[in-house]
């Protein structure tokens, strides 16, 4: 199947304003199942676009602004071409079977960063630690439990919530569930990191993403398996409807577009997005 993206972010500045260098990170992550067909990228303000793979290898734009301004805008536009991916054909290697996994000594020299950090909330079942258990049923559990137990709302802006203020609360957006789940995982000895992308909802599906924003999900190091997405907040297994763009540790890692502006007193300041996904007709 054959995908069009076109993505735009414009930024308005009440006065003007010097901007640090900006990163970009909008770009498919092409595999077996996603190929670009044909790619546009654009950052306005004279920006010296130079491109890069960053510390977790996502393609990434470096944009260098020369002269103070009032507004810049990020534009990118593809065409993919999809293949189906079924998001549950893998094998477990006999030491992934369980949560927590037994992973081998090679995998945790690699896979440490993704294992620490962890917090000491208390969790609800089925997503607080304990015996072992079956790999796929209890990952399945965990990311329907919080599809059903947690509302969805959209927050255009603010950091993720603490997984302690999510539990209490019960509502969220994408990047509240991604949070929680990261600390979930973690805390059952499963190497996980945060997945941003696009999420297409195709023709009569109901996922729950905001209709011109990029969503959130996490990806879990499973043992013969390799990195596996979940998506908490719509309850699944990722297939090839999530297009990922940036994977990372912090929300930082993963943001569309992260950068500054410099003056000696705060601006106000305007962000408008537009994202739009589709099919060929």
């Amino acid at each position: 199947m054959i995908l069009y993206i076109d993505y735009n972010a414009a930024y308005e500045y009440g006065d003007r304003v010097s901007l640090s260098p900006h990163v970009i990170r909008v770009f498919p992550r092409r595999d077996m199942f996603v190929r670009m067909i044909d790619l546009h990228f654009d950052c306005s303000g004279g920006a010296d676009i130079q491109f890069r793979r960053d510390l977790f290898d996502n393609e990434t734009a470096y944009c260098f602004f020369p002269a103070a301004t009032h507004s810049f805008e990020v534009t990118f536009q593809a065409t993919l071409e999809l293949k189906p991916r079924n998001a549950l054909h893998f094998l477990l290697d006999s030491h992934g079977m369980n949560i927590p996994p037994d992973y081998s000594d090679a995998e945790l020299v690699q896979l440490q960063t993704y294992l620490a950090g962890a917090s000491s909330v208390t969790l609800p079942e089925p997503l607080a630690p304990t015996e072992a258990r079956p790999t796929v049923e209890t990952l399945m559990a965990m990311v329907r439990w919080m599809n059903e137990h947690i509302t969805y709302e959209r927050r255009d802006e603010g950091p993720p919530l603490p997984p302690e203020q999510l539990l209490v609360q019960r509502k969220g957006t994408c990047r509240d569930y991604t949070a929680l789940l990261l600390d979930a995982l973690r805390q059952n000895g499963v190497a996980s990191r945060l997945v941003s992308g696009y999420l297409w909802k195709g023709q009569t599906s109901n996922e729950r993403v905001a209709d011109d924003d990029l969503h959130a999900w996490v990806e879990a190091y499973l043992p013969g398996a390799g990195w596996i997405g979940l998506d908490p907040t719509n309850g699944t297994f990722c297939d090839h409807h999530a297009i990922a763009t940036a994977a990372g540790l912090t929300p930082d890692d993963i943001a569309p577009v992260s950068g500054t502006y410099y003056g000696m007193q705060q601006i106000p300041s305007r962000l408008s997005v537009r994202l739009s996904i589709q099919p060929e007709a």
